[in-house]
């Protein structure tokens, strides 16, 4: 089954569908990346602070697939905002990961309370690495959108990316509007809401009638609304299951159904990013 691409900004594709490593333990993430290839993933969603680069290089490295056929997202640690500390940084997850360039490389967090307020000069030192070749595009994840505009006002650099939390129970439209307005393409993280949407009563009628799963239907949800999506699932028929959402289509009534579903910040799961301050220890 082909994954569809989408076109960034920057004129590179990626895959519209990825493997994502959130959570994923070190020890574990090798096998699981592994799997993920063999099911057919090509896209690795990965980041620093989730201490599984080394797994992801290894099982990329194992698996013999032409790295041209691959696309790798890392993403820069809460405590590496500084110019010369994200430089250093960027040189060991390259390192990590056993490559000498990423296709993605993100912002993971603005962290607006922190830095002084200034994840400016950040996004300036990312330009740096697609300048030097070692990232292929560069992007921004939880950016809010007075987050975007201001680096796009004061830097004239458009992120490729904007890695946002979304799902049917909190589909963030004032962060997605502020992405598509600069030109800049959604990816959705935790895009089934942690497991919490699969009960729903709308979107298990809609899987029934596609003789799908509520999973199934969400991602292509998803897809059809245009998001870059990257399930996580440590089992084989789960990783085999997420992956086939392309054989069927969701009718306009559908997708407004499920859209229906948003609860606003109430069904935000993760953290709001005008407030995340986490930094590890």
């Amino acid at each position: 089954m082909t994954v569809p691409t989408i076109t960034l900004n920057n004129q590179t594709e990626i895959p519209q569908l990825g493997f994502g490593v959130f959570q994923v333990p070190p020890e574990q993430t090798p096998d699981t990346v592994s799997t993920a290839l063999e099911v057919g993933y090509r896209h690795i969603d990965t980041a620093q602070m989730y201490q599984n680069e080394q797994g992801v290089g290894r099982a990329l490295a194992d698996s013999g697939i032409p790295r041209r056929e691959l696309y790798v997202t890392t993403k820069l640690n809460n405590g590496f905002h500084a110019p010369d500390d994200a430089r250093r940084s960027f040189d060991q997850s390259l390192e990590a990961l056993g490559l000498d360039h990423v296709d993605l490389f993100l912002i993971h967090w603005p962290l607006p309370t922190l830095y002084d307020g200034d994840y400016v000069s950040t996004w300036r030192t990312l330009s740096e690495f697609v300048a030097d070749g070692r990232a292929r595009s560069i992007g921004v994840s939880n950016f809010q959108p007075a987050h975007l505009d201001r680096i796009v006002a004061e830097t004239g650099v458009i992120p490729a990316v904007n890695q946002i939390e979304v799902h049917p129970y909190f589909c963030n439209e004032e962060a997605r509007a502020a992405s598509i307005r600069h030109g800049v393409e959604v990816e959705a993280w935790s895009p089934i809401a942690q497991g919490a949407v699969l009960d729903d009563e709308v979107i298990g009628k809609i899987a029934a009638a596609h003789g799908k799963t509520p999973s199934q239907v969400t991602l292509r949800w998803h897809v059809e609304r245009g998001d870059i999506v990257f399930p996580k699932s440590m089992k084989r028929e789960r990783m085999e299951e997420n992956f086939a959402i392309f054989d069927f289509e969701l009718s306009p009534e559908e997708i407004e159904a499920i859209s229906a579903l948003d609860r606003g910040e109430e069904g935000r799961r993760g953290p709001n990013p005008d407030t995340f301050d986490y930094v590890p220890a």
